[in-house]
């Protein structure tokens, strides 16, 4: 592999050089975000590199930020592992919920760490340790420091369902004096969709470094006792026979617009129910303050063996991870959030595939193309308001058979773009065999 700029630039080393500066303020944050979800603080000397790996193989690196990269990536990743029994696979995460999710999903098949920070120091130690001979990064884990240390160790790095909205491809066109030769150390790019590819063209990679495979997402995994968890979530919240609206991955700032988009709702549906997943579980106190002041009976899914849900109208709270699923299953209709704000939405693959109709808000930027596709085959609809919204919930609540088109649109659609995780695999592993 050729590999160009692989001098420190003026610019990466200024760059060092104000990360340095905010290590304390780095671990401030840290130690914050530990009050309320501890997990945060524990093996902390994973983020500056000190790190120990199995036995001695040769190691294959998949950096996933969170929990929804690694749920993604997760076959791509069991398929590799399988192919190359002789190295080891290590998946980095930055965020506890990915760490869960690793140990979920592939069990004693990877290595798990945190990722280090991308502080020079801390990259350059995680390095000497874990020696990988691929590094694979998924969608948008652009870290200078991190892929300028591959570069220098010759190590191909690949970027694999990579995403760029317009919006970010401005800022890295703005800071083009970094990204610019930071983009030039990648191997290759495996894209979601064109305009993706097109995006990181205009910023001057490599035709030859770019391909479209497809989005991971589409490859999900099904439990195969989905049908049992949805079931016992059912009956644990006392939810059969009643219409069922989930508002899920909803960020702070718009969950006061679905409880004015339920208040509306609930007086053309006395017996709905409104199951409220925020993003961030942890916030589930929060939420439920916020639940209560707007008068409606509310607990959290987590205390439901010892108090049952009050009320027709109540709202139930999710506290818990890895629920998300079987509860788009047992939904009527589904609300992805991230998009009634300008937050740039969340995935609205799982509750297509789980033949559920999807609702979301106007900012959907950063699942642009998904959204598009889901749109034009009438698995989704993407609304500018509170009150349409609510308008566009209640015309699916009251009919079925509208319904099960749509939820039968959105499957048709996620099944016939599947197959990214094997053209993503081929292409590593010719890297792989490069390498080897």
């Amino acid at each position: 592999m050729a590999v160009a700029y692989t001098k420190v630039t003026p610019a990466l080393r200024l760059y060092r050089g104000v990360l340095l500066f905010a290590t304390p303020f780095i671990l401030l944050r840290l130690w914050w975000r530990g009050r309320r979800e501890p997990d945060y603080r524990r093996r902390i000397g994973e983020r500056f590199g000190f790190v120990q790996l199995g036995d001695g193989r040769s190691t294959i690196w998949f950096h996933a930020v969170s929990a929804g990269e690694v749920i993604a990536a997760a076959p791509l990743i069991r398929s590799i592992a399988d192919h190359y029994p002789q190295h080891q696979v290590l998946v980095s995460t930055m965020t506890p919920t990915g760490a869960e999710q690793v140990e979920a999903l592939l069990g004693d098949v990877v290595l798990h760490r945190y990722a280090p920070y991308d502080i020079n120091f801390a990259v350059a130690r995680y390095w000497r340790n874990v020696r990988p001979k691929l590094l694979v990064l998924m969608e948008t884990e652009l870290w200078p420091n991190l892929i300028h240390q591959a570069a220098t160790e010759a190590v191909p790095t690949c970027l694999i369902n990579g995403r760029l909205s317009e919006r970010s491809a401005r800022g890295y066109r703005r800071l083009a004096i970094l990204s610019k030769p930071m983009l030039a150390q990648l191997t290759h790019i495996s894209c979601q969709y064109l305009a993706h590819a097109e995006r990181f063209r205009g910023l001057g990679v490599d035709q030859q470094c770019l391909s479209v495979a497809g989005n991971l997402k589409f490859d999900r995994a099904i439990p195969e006792d989905l049908a049992v968890r949805r079931d016992e979530l059912m009956a644990r919240c006392q939810l059969q026979g009643q219409l069922v609206w989930l508002a899920a991955s909803t960020h702070s700032g718009e969950e006061n617009l679905i409880l004015q988009c339920f208040e509306q709702l609930r007086r053309r549906f006395p017996q709905l129910r409104l199951i409220l997943a925020p993003r961030h579980p942890p916030r589930a106190e929060e939420l439920l303050a916020l639940v209560q002041s707007a008068g409606f009976p509310s607990r959290r899914l987590s205390s439901l063996s010892e108090l049952p849900l009050d009320g027709a109208a109540g709202v139930l709270i999710v506290d818990q991870m890895g629920v998300l699923l079987p509860l788009y299953d047992l939904a009527d209709v589904a609300f992805v959030g991230g998009s009634l704000i300008p937050f740039g939405g969340q995935n609205p693959i799982e509750p297509a595939l789980m033949r559920t109709p999807v609702v979301s808000g106007p900012h959907c930027f950063n699942f642009t193309e998904i959204v598009e596709k889901l749109v034009a085959a009438g698995g989704m609809y993407q609304i500018d308001s509170v009150a349409s919204l609510a308008e566009t919930t209640a015309k699916l609540l009251e009919d079925a058979e509208l319904r099960e088109r749509a939820g039968a649109a959105g499957y048709a659609e996620a099944m016939a773009n599947k197959g990214a995780s094997q053209r993503v695999a081929d292409r590593l592993i010719q890297l792989i065999g490069n390498t080897a």
